[in-house]
């Protein structure tokens, strides 16, 4: 893979109310957005991330936004990596909408209808289960049963209780964002996991800037109100973490194919 060195985007942003946003002194966050089942990128983001740190006193926070499983080539691995990080930091795995259709489906095969739009087979492949070859329910149930036999216990404990925010500092964190004009506190499970264009459009102050992943674009987003870092990493390569010191927000990422 090409460009295997970070490319690193420096910049400050204000608050709308004209004061930069910031973590607590000797305090860094490493917040890594969408995987999709590229454990490759993953891994190659983390030894950049554990190169930068070495030597540092600073407590260093991981924060992975979601969106682990589903369209790269290996959700189980991704799943294993995040639990086995052996890392020196402070990891805040947070929930993804696809982590979420994972248990929507072992709730209901049905729910292979939508599931199946956006990455079900990547995920059922890399546990070795076969997609399902027709939406019929007696298929989608044998389907259903034959994945949940091919789920470790930890891997479905994992998805089963991943949290679906973190906030620190002037910063709060979520898979798609949150829905404007509701406090932090008071945001709704759908939201932080599915929203898009009332978020992403909106040019509230949330009270905390926002960071999440789930809406990819070609290059890092940042605005007053919030930081988007989904570079859709299962199709470019590019797989991207915002890093936040003191008052200071830039980006590294892996390379691209």
């Amino acid at each position: 893979m090409a460009g295997r060195a970070a490319r690193d985007f420096l910049g400050l942003r204000r608050t709308p109310k004209g004061e930069p946003p910031a973590v607590p002194e000797g305090h860094r966050v490493y917040a890594i957005g969408d995987v999709h089942g590229r454990s490759d990128l993953l891994e190659e983001l983390l030894a950049l991330i554990k190169a930068e740190c070495a030597g540092s006193t600073d407590t260093v926070h991981l924060v992975l936004l979601g969106d682990y499983v589903d369209r790269g080539p290996d959700s189980k691995g991704v799943i294993d990596r995040l639990l086995n990080l052996n890392m020196p930091v402070e990891a805040h795995v947070l929930r993804g909408n696809h982590e979420q259709a994972v248990l929507d489906f072992l709730a209901d095969p049905a729910f292979y209808d939508r599931w199946g739009d956006y990455g079900a087979d990547d995920t059922l492949t890399s546990y070795g289960v076969r997609p399902p070859r027709d939406y019929l329910r007696p298929t989608l149930l044998e389907v259903r049963d034959r994945f949940a036999r091919a789920i470790p216990p930890n891997h479905l404990s994992f998805f089963e209780t991943l949290p679906l925010s973190w906030e620190f500092g002037d910063y709060f964190f979520a898979h798609a964002g949150v829905r404007p004009g509701v406090p932090l506190a008071e945001q709704e499970a759908d939201d932080l996991l599915w929203i898009r264009w009332e978020f992403l459009r909106s040019t509230e102050n949330f009270g905390k800037v926002v960071v999440h992943g789930h809406t990819p674009a070609a290059n890092p987003e940042k605005t007053s109100n919030r930081i988007g870092v989904d570079t859709g990493a299962y199709i470019t390569g590019r797989l991207t973490a915002v890093v936040l010191t003191g008052t200071e927000q830039r980006f590294i990422q892996t390379g691209s194919d």
